[in-house]
């Protein structure tokens, strides 16, 4: 026998049923070879805790013959040894404690049957070391006895235990059978070992067993769970005679190794050759049309499975198989159907209906189902149901119900798995919780990658850009391991030109970990660098990987640079792609590109993307139309706005919204508030917003006081941006009083909600509360924007604070980190002639480190003509003519310096050379609000 364990192993390279490339490493059996200097495995009885583990093994052992009663003497043998069996079936320690004295009373226990059977309830009342104690006490042990043992194992999941009974029954010379060799076989699939796994399937070969169909059975099962699904197969097709259990091995193997199509192309085949499907074969095909999305196959196996009578009431993992099915087919009704069908549920199908109706958005439905499973008494939430509904509580961010989950987790002592707390701490960093996140981050007594992911990228997100990078060299200091997403969370933490070094350094330790060709953190990267300022390494980037270059990466550039203003390069890059690749543009280039027309004032090219919008199927998309009615608002054209408005199939609240602002920043604000009267949806905080702006320009008061009503039934006058609007309308109707309790009433202040606050001090000529505004602004904690700038600088403008004025914008960039602008630049433009100090404005713009703006030398003419200053204002006109040579307003503000100064005769020129021109200048008008009685 020593024997043929020794070369039992070189029979498999004659075996024909496994591919060569498994059999080219087949160890030696030194797990089976004898070492005298081995301690007995009950030496380890001590060290077994008990645990709960159920494994086909288990069943296998209950099905074996039980060998006969021979020469029972006394008739009460008979009565016990059936005591025992019943036992056997429903075990308690208790009874087999009492059994177990029972038997060793009248002198059972000696017989083997009783002693093996008494083993069996030991080990299925969790207690295992009870069983190995009774194992050590048989003398002349037979293979029921050594399968026996390891059945006990494997059921209380000492799946190293078994493997080491095997050996020591090999040591000892004891014969074994298939069931053994199945027994061992179930447990290298539970340990997932594959090369002791490949010698016993040469030993099986060796010593003829292979034929055996439970074996095989068993092999099939062994392969696919240790991913070796080429085997797996190749195993199946060697079973002469294959039964449901051999078609089911190959069918759930070929699903847990993701290869749904394989799955149910075998279970075609099954089907073809009429073999009897049972519920793991249908349950197991569900599975795989789910995968594949083949929701009507999926359907067509339902109606298979209620032919053949395993109807949804009765049939546990049928049901629970459709209920994923239906729910990720976004038939959350049929899903539904299916399980209030069902006359038992147990933990998968409330688990695969809460996260089905997750899936399909219903919150309530979810909340309702976990709250009315509580009431099960048979049945508990587990981990898996609350990691279901914790993404939901995390995407819809509801706070009150994340924090009931938590406080769920702890009363149930699953607060302490990390799954469970890696998904909490997701919750709270979507909620904008991240000191919540923290704690349970610091609590974690051993955290895997998972956690500091996590962790890393909510900081990110949460805008904590500091503390995500020092968190990541942390991270590094003590592991060596990092995952794509470890970088992909990182890089939204560089999000300024501060942080363009460290982007640089995760730039090179992408190329150092090998994801150079990973195309989604190559548009990470690209999308990194226009945040921080460098235009030029994202389209380097862009020339380096040409061959897997997509249509994402594009719309990455191009959204890049809309988003930070950078519109010039967004029409550039969009140029490159239509000229230097083969890529087509989509919905999401369009939506981003034409916004760069519309910012650019560029309506030639604006209604050439519109044109190319409509030749393709883009142009239909209900978000390419909203941004295009914003791009005509833009670009003062409200009647192309109002045809794109009109021929939309239909439209959602957004394309009102577009509309509504299109027409109120192009001074239509009567329009704008019919179109408000006429609004098809409830409207939310975006409408009130544009429509308090039109108040704003109508200055009338009455109307935008019926709005503040409106917002506070609604309760939209929470939001930080209504706040800020309802701020600048009572502001500009003349009440600073009304927009101040406002501001001080407000829930949450933005930088949108001081923005408006300064402004309107400003606005009034109260310079000095819009500096103590400004620095009540820093001391919150708040970062100034640059609208926060033009604000304070026209502020000062209008209050006469020169040198406050010029010292804020000095220190904008150095103190603040706001980059100036053209807007700034024209409001010390602005501040420096209406003091008088215009040959000081004229050097500034000389200095500006670019060619100035035409609005910058507009704010200097205009100036000139406040202070009648003829010969400089005649130089400034002259380079405006030249910068845009149709602006009307130029003209007329050169011929008021001549008026003011007494030239007739050239005012009298300078106004014919408009009239041959044809310049007209849009009418003024004046309002008066007649309330109705």
């Amino acid at each position: 026998m020593k024997k043929l364990f020794t070369y039992g192993y070189k029979a498999f390279f004659f075996c024909p049923s496994l591919p060569n490339k498994i059999s080219q490493h087949v160890p030696p059996l030194q797990f089976f070879s004898h070492n005298p200097n081995r301690k007995p495995l009950f030496t380890h009885i001590g060290k077994i805790q008990d645990c709960a583990y159920t494994f086909p093994a288990t069943q296998l052992f209950d099905k074996m013959p039980q060998r006969r009663v021979q020469d029972f003497k006394n008739a009460k043998r008979h009565e016990i040894f059936e005591v025992v069996n019943m036992v056997k079936e429903k075990p308690d320690f208790l009874s087999a404690s009492q059994l177990h004295g029972l038997v060793l009373k009248i002198g059972m226990l000696a017989y083997l049957p009783t002693i093996t059977t008494l083993l069996i309830i030991y080990s299925r009342t969790k207690n295992l070391s009870s069983s190995l104690t009774l194992f050590t006490e048989i003398i002349n042990k037979d293979v029921v006895t050594w399968n026996a043992i390891m059945t006990a194992c494997i059921k209380n999941k000492f799946f190293e235990f078994a493997v080491k009974f095997f050996v020591e029954m090999v040591n000892e010379e004891e014969k074994f059978d298939c069931a053994t060799l199945v027994i061992v076989i179930s447990t290298l699939s539970n340990m997932r070992d594959l090369r002791k796994g490949l010698v016993v399937h040469c030993l099986s070969i060796k010593m003829g067993m292979i034929s055996d169909l439970i074996l095989g059975n068993a092999l099939v099962d062994f392969y696919a769970k240790c991913s070796n699904l080429s085997s797996s197969e190749c195993v199946f097709l060697e079973i002469e005679c294959k039964d449901v259990v051999s078609w089911n091995s190959v069918i759930s193997g070929c699903l847990y190794n993701g290869y749904p199509e394989k799955s149910l192309l075998y279970f075609k085949q099954m089907a073809n050759l009429e073999k009897g499907a049972d519920s793991v074969s249908l349950s197991s095909a569900v599975a795989a049309s789910a995968c594949l999305d083949e929701f009507s196959c999926g359907q067509t196996i339902h109606g298979w499975s209620i032919k053949l009578g395993y109807e949804e009431s009765r049939h546990l993992s049928v049901s629970n198989s459709l209920i994923s099915l239906y729910s990720q087919s976004g038939d959350i009704d049929a899903a539904e159907y299916v399980f209030n069908k069902m006359e038992y549920k147990d933990i998968i199908t409330w688990n695969s209906m809460i996260n089905g109706f997750a899936l399909n958005g219903k919150i309530s439905d979810a909340f309702d189902a976990l709250h009315e499973m509580q009431f099960i008494r048979t049945l508990e939430p587990d981990s898996v149901t609350l990691i279901s509904i914790i993404p939901l509580v995390a995407e819809f961010m509801l706070l009150r119900e994340g924090k009931a989950v938590h406080g769920f987790t702890i009363r149930r002592e699953m607060g302490t798995e990390l799954s469970m707390m890696n998904a909490l701490m997701h919750m709270y960093f979507n909620c904008e919780r991240a000191k919540d996140a923290e704690q349970i981050f610091l609590n974690i007594p051993k955290k895997d990658l998972v956690s500091w992911n996590t962790v890393i990228s909510g900081y990110s997100q949460n805008g904590l850009c500091r503390e995500a990078q020092f968190l990541l060299k942390e991270f590094r200091s003590g592991n060596s391991e990092c995952s794509l997403s470890t970088l992909l969370g990182i890089l939204p933490a560089c999000d300024s030109p501060n942080s363009i070094q460290f982007g640089k350094l995760i730039h090179s330790w992408e190329v150092k970990l090998g994801f150079v060709n990973n195309i989604i953190l190559v548009n990470s990267l690209m999308y990194m660098y226009i945040y921080c300022g460098d235009l030029v390494a994202p389209f380097k980037l862009l020339e380096e990987i040409p061959y897997t270059v997509d249509v994402d990466s594009w719309n990455t550039v191009i959204s890049g640079c809309t988003q930070k203003g950078h519109f010039w390069e967004a029409l550039n890059a969009f140029k490159l792609m239509r000229l230097k690749s083969n890529i087509i543009h989509d919905t999401i280039t369009l939506v981003n590109v034409i916004p760069a027309c519309g910012n650019l004032e560029l309506t030639c090219e604006g209604k050439s993307i519109h044109a190319l919008a409509l030749k393709t199927s883009a142009g239909q998309d209900i978000r390419v139309q909203n941004a295009l009615i914003t791009m005509y608002g833009n670009l003062s054209d409200v009647e192309s706005a109002r045809s794109v408005f009109e021929l939309c199939f239909y439209h959602n609240l957004c394309s009102w919204n577009c509309m509504i602002s299109a027409l109120a920043q192009n001074k239509n604000s009567k329009e704008a508030r019919e179109f408000f009267r006429l609004l098809e949806f409830e409207p939310d905080e975006m409408t009130m917003a544009t429509v308090l702006s039109a108040c704003r320009q109508l200055g009338i008061i009455r109307h935008g006081k019926q709005i503040h009503a409106h917002l506070i039934r609604c309760g939209f006058y929470k939001n930080a941006f209504v706040s800020a609007a309802l701020v600048d309308m009572y502001s500009s109707c003349g009440r600073l009083d009304i927009a101040r309790k406002v501001f001080q009433t407000s829930a949450e202040r933005s930088v949108a909600a001081w923005n408006s606050m300064i402004s309107a001090y400003g606005f009034h000529s109260n310079g000095q509360k819009a500096i103590e505004t400004f620095h009540d602004l820093i001391d919150s904690g708040l970062t100034p924007s640059k609208v926060t700038f033009i604000n304070l600088l026209t502020a000062c403008s209008h209050a006469g604070l020169v040198d406050q004025g010029y010292r804020y914008y000095n220190h904008m960039l150095d103190e603040f980190g706001v980059q100036r602008s053209t807007e700034h630049h024209v409001c010390v433009v602005d501040m420096l002639g209406r003091s008088g100090r215009l040959h000081e404005a004229y050097d500034f713009i000389k200095e500006l480190p670019s060619p100035a703006d035409p609005g910058i030398w507009g704010a200097l003419l205009s100036a000139c003509n406040y202070h009648g200053d003829l010969q400089l204002g005649k130089e400034v006109a002259s380079i405006l003519f030249s910068l845009k040579p149709e602006n009307v307003g130029y003209h007329l503000a050169l011929s008021n310096i001549y008026v003011a100064t007494g030239s007739w005769k050239e005012a009298g020129e300078l106004r014919d050379i408009v009239h041959i021109k044809g310049l007209k200048k849009s009418a003024g008008y004046s309002l008066i609000d007649v309330a109705s009685s």
